[in-house]
């Protein structure tokens, strides 16, 4: 992100609009008299009752693919303007500047190109208590906004789904056990709270963009927030007669119902309602926490800690309605982790009585222990079940226990073509006695057979696959084991696909034999883990694809194809270990390309860049294999030469010079002439004698070479 927090300024009032319908203050002579300085377009000083402003901004210079400004929120609604025009606009403006509450959206507006440095104008009205914009301006790509607005909202939305399932849980505890109402209003705090952590985060408009309706249901939820708090109370404090506790919970239901109700109606905007509900959840929540306090002591443990986190996630509201009303600076207040307290709490306590539910458990159990007796027969009918899922098990794990060798062993390959190798070998160790057959993707499309064990194999597994996978439907898990097909496939991907979403490799199995006491159990269990081996296997080998591609992108330069300046350094210290201790010697060739800057200006950077390319196509031809040839960046190359003295350097290098001046430029059909290159060579130890002085020793020659009127070969010397 680049922040656009510089250079802002304001204007109260409404601009007069020209009879073309643009605004006069975008081009009124004298104007910068009438537009004041401020850190950040949001709440200018002396409002005053105003209801229109407005703000400007230079954009600054960046590079990006797909640049967009991107704005938090906007206090209510405002127009951008452009060049002249309008390019945004969110919410609707009447003939007298003025709109409704449309809702609090984060605001994406794409950028067209050559924006830098221009200026930019937001026209904003608001008859909130605040006005301007809000939170955060920056310019990024819209991929990244995009993760930015996941990446910010990935909390809220996990607990946000853990809120609704403890609400989940709670409600059917509810259902269960009618005489505990408590269930129920944890239930109701519960999906209240999840329901404003998803409404109130900005990937909620990426599920449906409806800003309006997500105000709604955050207001919803939030407003009923102290219902739920206060109802529980009252069922907790039943004996005690909260009188008003239950009065609180009677107004925040009332004051709920009619805001939603006439702000639905059109009576009021929905965004006057929130300052009014944050006076008055202020001061009920004072009362409450005065009711508890003094019945704190009377309740149960579990009720305390639940009361506690309440009281965590209720301090963080507050602290969020402060920074909205500005008493706070803007920042981000983690409410999240409020609800994810009274989560845990609940979690917690659950546990609790999950432990006091098991340990009572297992006391009836020493009680039952003298009925073993009376279900011997039974006893010994699953103990034959048992001995041979536990010979099914000592197998799994066998096989378990090879799949994580073999995973090793992939690990340690340096691609995926090698890694095949030591996964054929391994297939067949892997999931005999069932006999199968794996076959690997060819070029051409087709599967040939790469694998194959077991003794019908050979006369169940046809040689070759086509290409239309059509036919095969990759195995899930059983329910039973007539479900399970004569031949068991599982395809094997692999990411990124060499050939789009088609598998690497497809494993035929034949229909496992288990005995009929484990048929069912056993025969899942094999599927199963014969499905997850498949993917495993998969992902190790993606892994192993993922790290090539990286690691070839990070040492090669993607417009010549030759090693960059990165995989250079690396290499350079390399051989100098190796120099030092063999004894050999090591050369050193720098060459630029001469007068590159003004074959770029008359010819264009296209043309250039087809220079930079048969350049590196003359290099691969000039060298040894064990030289190493890399461009340095922009049009500066070097070749390091292992066990090259001086004057072969020299030769090869020459070579080199005649070579490129002898090569004609074409570009787009044209003939663009011939360039010439300026060379520099140092050898260690002929020309230097310290190893660390080779790189500068060849510079230097390069620099003599150049100032000796380019187009020749200059050697360092001691």
């Amino acid at each position: 992100m680049q922040p656009v927090d510089e250079g802002w300024q304001y204007r109260w009032g409404d601009s007069p609009f020209l009879a073309d319908g643009t605004p006069l203050w975008l081009d009124e002579p004298d104007s910068d008299k009438h537009w004041h300085d401020i850190a950040f377009p949001s709440n200018p000083p002396g409002r005053k009752g105003q209801e229109h402003v407005w703000f400007r901004v230079t954009l600054p210079e960046g590079e990006w693919y797909a640049p967009a400004l991107y704005i938090y929120s906007v206090d209510i609604i405002l127009q951008v303007w452009f060049r002249g025009e309008l390019l945004y606009q969110y919410g609707t403006f009447d003939e007298h500047g003025r709109g409704k509450f449309e809702g609090w959206p984060w605001h994406e507006i794409p950028l067209p190109d050559g924006y830098e440095g221009e200026t930019m104008y937001f026209r904003v009205f608001s008859n909130y208590t605040d006005i301007g914009l809000w939170g955060e301006v920056a310019i990024l790509d819209h991929p990244d906004l995009v993760l930015h607005i996941v990446s910010n909202s990935a909390e809220s939305l996990v607990i946000a789904a853990l809120s609704g399932l403890i609400a989940l849980l709670a409600l059917v505890f509810a259902l269960i056990q009618r005489r505990q109402r408590s269930f129920a209003s944890i239930a109701l705090f519960a999906f209240l709270t999840g329901v404003m952590l998803l409404a109130e985060s900005q990937a909620s408009l990426l599920i449906l963009y409806q800003p309006l309706l997500w105000d709604y249901l955050a207001a919803g939820s939030y407003y009923l927030i102290p219902v739920a708090l206060a109802l529980l109370l009252s069922q907790w404090l039943d004996a005690r007669r909260p009188r008003l506790v239950r009065w609180l919970m009677w107004l925040h239901l009332v004051f709920a119902a009619l805001a939603l109700m006439l702000a639905l109606l059109g009576l009021v905007n929905l965004s006057s309602t929130f300052p009014v509900f944050d006076g008055v959840l202020l001061i009920s929540l004072a009362l409450m926490v005065a009711v508890v306090v003094r019945n704190f002591s009377s309740l149960y443990r579990e009720q305390q800690v639940f009361l506690f986190t309440c009281g965590v996630f209720i301090v963080l509201l507050i602290l969020d309605m402060a920074v909205a009303h500005g008493f706070l600076p803007w920042g981000r207040v983690p409410v999240s982790w409020g609800a994810l307290a009274f989560s845990l709490a609940l979690i917690s306590i659950s546990v609790w009585h999950y432990g006091k539910t098991q340990q009572a458990l297992h006391q009836l159990t020493v009680q039952l222990e003298h009925k073993v007796a009376e279900r011997t027969a039974r006893a010994e009918a699953l103990a034959e079940r048992e001995v041979e899922r536990s010979r099914l098990l000592a197998l799994e794990s066998k096989k378990s226990q090879k799949l994580a060798d073999t995973i090793a062993a992939l690990q340690d390959c340096a691609g995926v073509e090698e890694a095949f190798q030591p996964l054929l070998q391994a297939l067949p160790q892997l999931y005999l006695p069932i006999a199968g057959c794996f076959y690997r993707r060819n070029p051409g499309g087709g599967y040939d057979r790469a694998s194959l064990w077991g003794r019908s194999a050979a006369n169940t597994f046809p040689p070759s696959l086509t290409q239309d996978l059509s036919g095969l439907t990759e195995t899930v898990l059983p329910v039973r084991s007539q479900d399970v097909p004569a031949q068991l496939c599982f395809l094997l991907r692999i990411e990124p696909a060499q050939f789009g979403n088609v598998p690497e490799g497809v494993l035929l199995l034949e229909r496992p034999n288990l005995p009929d006491v484990v048929k069912d159990y056993g025969t899942a269990r094999v599927v199963a883990w014969v499905y997850q081996s498949v993917e495993k296997i998969g992902i190790t080998l993606s892994g192993l694809a993922l790290r090539s591609e990286l690691q070839r992108f990070s040492y090669e330069d993607s417009l010549t194809g030759l090693k960059n300046r990165r995989y250079f350094d690396e290499l350079f210290r390399h051989e100098r270990e190796v120099a030092i201790r063999s004894e050999r010697p090591l050369s050193l060739l720098i060459f630029d390309i001469d007068h590159f800057k003004r074959f770029n200006d008359s010819h264009g950077h296209d043309a250039g860049d087809e220079v930079l390319r048969m350049v590196g196509r003359v290099l691969e031809n000039c060298f040894r294999g064990s030289d190493t040839v890399c461009r340095y960046g922009g049009e500066e190359f070097t070749v390091l030469m292992p066990g090259a003295s001086r004057e072969e350097a020299r030769q090869r290098a020459e070579n080199l010079r005649v070579t490129i001046a002898e090569s004609q430029v074409e570009y787009l059909g044209k003939q663009l002439g011939n360039l010439t290159i300026s060379a520099g060579i140092a050898c260690w130890p002929e020309s230097s004698p310290e190893f660390d002085e080779l790189f500068r020793a060849a510079d230097r020659a390069l620099y003599q070479a150049k100032a000796a009127g380019r187009n020749r070969v200059v050697t360092a010397s001691v």
